[in-house]
């Protein structure tokens, strides 16, 4: 798996506030395969549960054009 813009800002967000990913999963109430799976790039997760983790940290998803491959 390929991290993504996605799972790169949650692990920099989790580690800027000093979490363990067990850590950030009791807190923001999901499971730590979740997590472990977010962070590593999985390409299928389930979008209530990204949001519940990135409204954990005051953040959003945003729809944006792709990126134009040169």
């Amino acid at each position: 798996m390929e991290p993504t813009n996605l799972s790169k800002t949650v692990k920099a967000l989790r580690k800027k506030y000093g979490m363990t990913q067990e850590e950030l999963s009791l807190k923001a109430g999901l499971g730590l395969r979740f997590v472990r799976e977010l962070e590593q790039g999985k390409t299928t997760l389930r979008l209530d549960k990204v949001n519940k983790l990135l409204d954990f940290f005051n953040y959003e998803m945003v729809a944006s054009p792709k990126k134009s491959e040169s």
